[in-house]
């Protein structure tokens, strides 16, 4: 008989009856995660005003968090691989409360970067380790429904920024858009001592035959140093771009230092005998391709959620708290997909339901792009909901997918490696998609009549456009600007459109072909022959 460990096996997780609230302590996690990548955002002007703070201040104040976090996801994943995924979820949540706090009572603007980059380290440990737990507290049966409870929580989490910011800042100071984190933060870590069960470290753990289980990779520094600054310097070259030019010698410099550490990465790991980057992970057809999958419907997703809000702002109109919720069709659709997800996947295959998700979502991108001024909410709301659907019908089976090729061993790091990717895939969106839309928003403004100054303001973005015609009576212009802001996000749904229907036929054409009756079976074999060593 195995011996018997702390960590919860297939069949135990079937009948344990906290891995429901389990779960929910989990969600609490992503969705505090979800909003603060966004509720910084309604805060900025507030924050430029009391902290004297730069354009380019600004921008790192918001962006130190996302470059840390998707810098520092891999070597996360293994933090949890190595010393119990339990544990690591406690000290990245501990992480994030504190820089929240930091946050809160910071009075420079150097502080609040430092704040939010502390709070991405402590976010990169909780992203992958709460997925990563997931096989241990669900069996195949369950797990889809359970992944795609996790990415809504994720999803849910964009919209609620703006909405819970935009409330804090009509009744508190800028500190509170931070100390909202504390209380959510603090419910998650007692919910992870009380309900989470630990996985032990597996070098700790042995098969019934007495020989240890392989260990999990050792802690490598120098491989960890090397993905979190090439990943680091490829995240800020793409951050930088559309603001400095794509053949800014700077930006040049962070793309050749990336891609030299990154391949030094490559070649130190294929010589590992345990490697932190598992190049198998990347040989495995059916986690290639469901994490290509997922990294893609990021792509599209961020160009949505980057394109929409400043439209509802600027164009229609509404404040930061309504702009939140006329967000929120998009995750009635991701809802209701995350919930149906399971059974069509049991009915019709997960490669069928991930291409037709990607379908749905490029019918929404496109249907999108036909968006104009006069178009109202209610067109806009229609694709909304329809994107969220095709996000949910595609994102959920993927990862479920790419999760359940992952040995056991490997859940943490495998689990940081498709996040990562997700993570890089929504700021190459951003990045991408930003650049196209100013360049577009900039060529089809007219900016005629408005000296030489004042019409380089107008063209940095609607915003501006808007505020210089309010200050200079223009009426022309704020017209203008309404009109190739819409044009510029027509073109940047259209990309996004494309960009999903190729996606759409690279799943039908390299997803595995996996029955509706075998997918549970093949989901996680290393699992279920844990499971029946411990019924032995």
């Amino acid at each position: 008989m195995a011996p018997v460990t702390n960590s919860v096996t297939n069949s135990q997780a079937g009948r344990d009856p906290r891995r429901w609230w389990a779960l929910a302590a989990l969600v609490a996690s992503m969705l505090t995660l979800g909003f603060d990548m966004t509720i910084l955002n309604v805060a900025l002007p507030t924050m430029a005003r009391d902290l004297a703070a730069t354009t380019g201040e600004q921008q790192w104040m918001a962006d130190a968090y996302v470059v840390v976090f998707a810098a520092l996801m891999l070597p996360a994943g293994l933090l949890g691989d190595r010393f119990g995924r339990r544990r690591m979820l406690i000290t990245g949540l501990g992480i994030f409360l504190a820089g929240s706090v930091v946050g809160a009572l910071a009075g420079d603007v150097n502080w609040v970067i430092a704040a939010r980059a502390f709070m991405g380290v402590g976010a990169a440990l909780v992203t992958p380790l709460a997925l990563s737990v997931l096989p241990s507290l669900f069996g195949p049966d369950e797990r889809t429904k359970a992944v795609g409870v996790i990415s809504a929580a994720s999803a849910l989490g964009l919209p609620l920024g703006p909405i819970i910011g935009g409330w804090l800042l009509d009744h508190f100071w800028w500190g509170s858009v931070f100390l909202v984190n504390v209380p959510m933060a603090a419910i998650g870590i007692a919910a992870c001592v009380f309900l989470l069960p630990e996985t032990l470290p597996h070098s700790q753990l042995r098969s019934s035959g007495g020989t240890p289980i392989p260990a999990s990779p050792r802690v490598d520094i120098l491989s960890t140093a090397l993905t979190a600054t090439g990943l680091g310097a490829l995240i800020y070259a793409i951050i930088e771009a559309p603001t400095r030019g794509w053949g800014d010698a700077l930006v040049l410099a962070m793309f050749a230092a990336a891609a030299v550490l990154l391949t030094a990465l490559v070649l130190r790991e294929r010589r590992a005998a345990r490697p932190m980057l598992d190049m198998t992970l990347l040989a495995q057809r059916g986690f290639l391709f469901n994490t290509l999958a997922a990294t893609l419907v990021m792509f599209v997703l961020s160009g949505l959620l980057f394109v929409l809000p400043p439209y509802l702002q600027a164009v229609l109109g509404h404040d930061a708290f309504g702009t939140g919720l006329r967000l929120l069709p998009m995750m009635g659709g991701l809802m209701v997909a995350a919930r149906g997800a399971q059974p069509v996947v049991a009915r019709f295959g997960p490669r069928a339901t991930v291409s037709a998700g990607l379908v749905v979502l490029a019918f929404a991108a496109l249907l999108g792009s036909r968006t104009t001024v006069d178009s109202g909410y209610g067109f806009t709301a229609l694709w909304l909901s329809i994107a969220g659907l095709g996000f949910g019908f595609s994102v959920v089976p993927a990862m479920d997918g790419a999760l359940g090729t992952l040995p056991r061993d490997r859940a943490g790091s495998g689990s940081g490696l498709l996040m990562t990717l997700r993570q890089v895939g929504a700021a190459i969106g951003i990045a991408l998609l930003g650049s196209l839309l100013a360049g577009v928003f900039r060529d089809r403004l007219d900016v005629t009549g408005l000296p030489a100054q004042a019409a380089d303001t107008a063209g940095d973005s609607v915003v501006a456009a808007h505020l210089i015609a309010e200050q200079t009576h223009t009426a022309h212009l704020a017209a203008s600007a309404s009109s190739a802001y819409a044009h510029g996000m027509s073109v940047v749904l259209l990309v996004c459109g494309v960009a999903a229907l190729v996606s759409a036929l690279l799943a039908a054409a390299f997803l595995p072909r996996a029955t509706p009756a075998r997918q549970t079976d093949s989901a996680a074999p290393e699992m279920v022959a844990a499971a029946d060593d411990a019924r032995q």
